[in-house]
């Protein structure tokens, strides 16, 4: 193999990785495996791809760099054969709520493309199609005006654009114009004139200046036929009599003169430009209001009883807002003590919006006068929102904040678009018809187009790309998703799939992708079609290393690399790498041990049968969801099962975690929309509902699993304890390194320094006064067992068990984090470093230390991600201990090892998308394997060996 058709590692030493080095071939899908926390993102991410990367933007100018982001050199030796490197993580592509799967994939932009070239303008008043206007109809209107009326004509030019225009004003003036209208001022062309780059301007010429009246007749015709040419269409006729403008089009305007279109233009379809977003929402689809279920939650109490929250502890108090809220009560006769529930439509309305008409009233002060008051009252919803938009409180917004709730815009009704964008059309759908269309369902109106020969051939290479793209979608397993669905709401595995996508359709060869774990979030049936995505881009030219734990894909790679043995300080080793023969031969390989069968996960011998309390879901039908029931057993290990987009997260994440949360009184706030779904019952067989999510542990770099789990607090009392630290009298805050006293104050307690290299990356450098230990010199002379406290924190779970292991409180915290398999990692390892599984672990962890209640449901969503399959047994074994201690667990899962390991399944499906939203079959794994129903029973029936 020649030096070309490589990549050669010498040195890698990132995170944990020991000095490895190591050849991969190009042009190939290689396989990173290992346990989680062996060092292979450290190797496929923070050194190839890190380095790809930094040789890119290095090779920039500085002027470039300033906007790309610093890159710090890996610690490497040498890294040889590196072609331009991508990066495809399973990250949420996007947390601005204006990207949508159609934005991010750009389908959305070829779609305004094919409406701005072929769609067809349609009255929304009298549904039919727009005629353009001749010269004579702008000529007729412009008569309508009073006689002698002092008109101006413009052709107007430019409309919202940003630059200097210089070019088009010279031309304008050495035509021989003499005046123009610049963003609402006249200018005079020989003036000079300066106009900003980076502001948007309008600009209108002026043709003439003019008196209304019969003799003009044909210079005003004259005038608006130039108007219309220099403009493409547009005719602006301002009246100074009655300060009124017209704009008139010879292309889009409604036989009736009650609807006119602008120019049918790309920026006319984008909600994110003034053109063609709703004005009311900016484009967005949603508007923040008050929520009525937020303010009255308990519809069961009266008013008196505190069922309205922000009049719950002012009732019949001297509180003005509550007396004039009593005022519009009495004055409809709705009485404060009748339960809410019971009262009918018409109280209910008065109780949301107010009063229709004015009221009189007097209000008592807290000194006892009297303030007469007369007003339109404000009903609870119309009181929140106003003060929550008026308030200058920063306090009292906060407070409004879990009162409001995000709803569908009632002008666009989602669409995000305005009227005119939403007129125009292709074979009688608008482009809010089509994005709001599965990819399966897009897919096949654009290939079954009903154009005719002109249009076929203005839209040909727009379809083309059209398909294209659409059908990449569908081969990576995404044909159920909408085009105008958010890409914050996107799981990670669907957010790397879309950009898997989007670069298959890219066509790049040459490239060096990496990609983390691909076939997150796919059911086994959407495996093939991944695996043959990741074939296609191979055969372009490019070299794929994929970070993967999938045994599939394994089978399917043309080289694999194992590292470990095991995981932190015990990894960062090459085991084994070749084909998927040689692997399978590595005696040294926890993988191959795996694959080829010697080591694999029980079935479990019997099915536990619960506490026999249920929680019932009731007509839940958020999403995809049709209108389903649902009864889940507690005291179980439940598995929710079925193909991406079949409706698992919507049910788990936003209706049961979601309504539990909001009925225990646990919601943070209420700005997310609420699910849609009548009831959730059995709410007192739990106390509390605990997702446990892949997220960092912690809100800073600072965090650490020693922080986190709470045993850092007993090593500190250990150390304030020690009689050198009472005789000089420091407490438990001078071992903090979190606050002044005893941490470095040069480094503030982080260990390092960062250098500013302003064109250059940012630069750490371990503290030149603590050495990098985060502590001051008198802390560090305080000692246990001849270690510091800086010591310990750089200790492994494994070792500090040994040091303290005459301090049965400290060991029992430790010894679950070596039981959930983290006795590798160091007790002071920023959380920034460790990895989506690890960070899960450290967390059961940490629940796993309090006393059991056997009222908690703990909600993981597929905790396997990340995970290797010697991993997903010992998870499994964590999982099990939880439910063995009374609680319940519940998991989304595509993973087959976890999913036999259920005591219950709830599949939902059949497929995803419009076609899913179903309970397909419920009950043990068994049950669900001989019912022969949907895709989940027939890869089951493979695993649990039933025919």
């Amino acid at each position: 193999m020649s030096a070309k058709d490589e990549i050669v590692v010498k040195g890698a030493r990132e995170n944990n990785l020991k000095n490895v080095s190591l050849t991969i071939p190009k042009n190939k899908l290689v396989v990173f495996t290992g346990l989680s926390g062996s060092g292979k993102s450290s190797l496929a991410f923070n050194t190839i791809y890190e380095e790809g990367r930094r040789r890119y933007v290095d090779s920039l100018s500085a002027y470039a760099r300033m906007f790309l982001g610093g890159t710090t050199k890996p610690d490497v030796d040498s890294i040889d054969g590196l072609s331009p490197s991508i990066s495809i993580e399973q990250k949420t592509i996007h947390n601005n709520p204006r990207s949508t799967v159609g934005t991010v994939t750009e389908i959305y932009d070829y779609f305004r493309l094919l409406f701005a070239r072929v769609g067809k303008p349609y009255c929304p008043n009298h549904n039919i199609e727009i005629s353009s206007q001749t010269s004579k109809d702008i000529l007729n209107s412009i008569y309508e005006n009073s006689e002698n009326s002092k008109l101006i004509i413009y052709a107007p030019l430019v409309e919202q654009e940003k630059g200097t225009h210089k070019n088009l004003l010279e031309k304008l003036k050495r035509d021989g114009y003499i005046r123009a209208k610049i963003d609402g001022n006249i200018f005079l062309l020989e003036d000079k004139i300066e106009l900003s780059k980076n502001i948007k301007h309008d600009i209108d010429l002026i043709i003439d200046r003019i008196v209304l009246n019969e003799e003009n007749y044909n210079r005003i015709a004259e005038a608006v036929d130039i108007a219309s040419d220099l403009s493409g269409g547009m005719v602006k006729i301002e009246n100074l009599d009655i300060k009124e403008t017209n704009v008139y089009s010879k292309s889009h305007s409604c036989i009736y003169k009650d609807f006119e279109m602008p120019k049918i233009e790309t920026r006319l379809f984008s909600f994110n430009s003034p053109f063609g977003m709703c004005q009311h929402c900016k484009g967005l689809g949603v508007e923040i209001k008050a929520d009525f279920d937020a303010l009255v939650q308990e519809t069961w109490r009266t008013i008196r009883e505190g069922a309205i929250k922000i009049f719950e502890n002012t009732v019949g108090t001297q509180n003005l807002e509550w007396q004039e809220f009593k005022v519009l009560l009495d004055h409809y006769g709705i009485s404060i003590d009748k339960p809410i529930e019971q009262m009918t439509k018409k109280e209910i309305e008065i109780i949301k919006w107010g009063s229709k008409e004015e009221i009189d009233f007097i209000l008592i002060s807290s000194s006892g006068n009297k303030i007469r008051r007369t007003k339109i009252i404000d009903g609870i919803l119309t009181k929140v929102e106003r003060q929550y938009y008026d308030t200058s409180s920063d306090r009292i917004r906060d407070w409004l904040k879990k009162y409001m709730g995000t709803f569908t815009c009632g002008e666009c009704r989602g669409s995000r678009l305005n009227e005119k964008a939403l007129a125009v059309k292709i074979n009688n759908k608008n482009i809010y018809d089509y994005v709001q269309l599965p990819v399966l369902d897009i897919l096949e109106a654009v290939e079954n187009r009903n154009f005719n020969e002109m249009e076929e051939n203005i839209s040909k290479l727009i379809t083309n790309e059209l398909i294209s793209r659409l059908t990449f979608l569908k081969n990576v397993g995404l044909d159920y998703l909408t085009l105008n669905r958010n890409a914050e709401t996107l799981s990670g595995g669907e957010a790397q799939r879309i950009r898997l996508a989007t670069q298959i359709g890219s066509n790049l060869s040459g490239v060096l992708y990496v990609l983390d774990e691909p076939s997150i979030g796919l059911h086994q049936k959407d495996n093939l079609k991944l695996i043959n995505a990741l074939r296609k881009m191979v055969d372009l030219g490019n070299t794929l290393i994929v970070v993967e734990h999938d045994e599939e894909t394994m089978y399917s790679a043309d080289w694999i690399v194992d590292i470990g043995p095991k995981a932190g300080v015990h990894g960062g080793e090459v085991v084994a790498q070749g084909t998927i023969d040689d692997i399978l031969k590595s005696p040294n390989s926890i993988t191959a041990k795996y694959l080829s069968g010697e080591y694999k996960i029980p079935i479990p011998r019997s099915r536990r049968s619960g506490n026999g309390k249920v929680i019932t879901i009731k007509n839940a039908s958020e999403n995809n969801l049709k209108n389903i029931d649902v009864t889940i057993p507690l005291g179980k290990l439940i598995g929710v099962t079925g193909v991406s987009g079949s409706g698992k997260s919507t049910l788990v994440n936003e209706i049961l975690v979601g309504g539990l949360q909001h009925s225990l009184g646990l919601a943070i706030s209420n700005e997310k929309k609420k699910a849609k779904f009548d009831s959730i019952s059995g709410l007192f067989n739990i106390d509390k509902v605990v997702p446990v999510s892949q997220s960092p542990i912690g809100r800073t770099p600072r965090s650490n699993p020693a922080t986190y789990t709470g045993v850092f607090d007993d090593i500190r009392d250990i150390f304030t304890n020690i009689e050198e630290s009472r005789v000089r009298g420091y407490t438990k805050s001078r071992f903090s390194f979190n606050v002044p006293g005893g941490r470095c104050e040069k480094c503030s307690g982080d260990g390092y320094l960062k250098i500013e290299m302003h064109f250059l990356p940012d630069v750490y450098v371990p503290c030149d006064q603590c050495d990098g230990k985060r502590y001051n010199r008198e802390t560090l002379e305080i000692k246990y067992h001849n270690k510091t406290i800086a010591d310990i924190l750089d200790s492994t779970v494994e070792d500090a068990m040994k040091i303290f292991e005459n301090k049965p409180k400290i060991v029992e915290k430790l010894q679950i984090l070596e039981d959930v398999g983290l006795g590798y990692i160091k007790l002071g390892q920023s959380s920034t470093t460790l990895s989506g599984g690890e960070a899960q672990r450290v967390k059961l962890a940490t629940y796993l230390q309090k006393t059991p209640t056997g009222k908690t449901l703990f909600v993981l969503d597929e905790p396997s991600t990340g995970l290797h399959t010697h991993d997903v047994a010992g998870l499994i074994k964590i999982l099990n201990r939880i439910v063995d201690n009374g609680d319940t667990v519940l998991i989304i899962e595509h993973n087959l090892d976890l999913i036999k390991s259920c005591d219950y399944l709830i599949d939902l499906g059949p497929d995803g998308g419009v076609n899913g939203g179903n309970v397909v079959v419920t009950g043990t794994p068994e049950q669900v394997a001989r019912s022969g129903k949907g895709y989940t029973a027939e890869f089951l029936k493979d695993i649990l060996g039933i025919n």
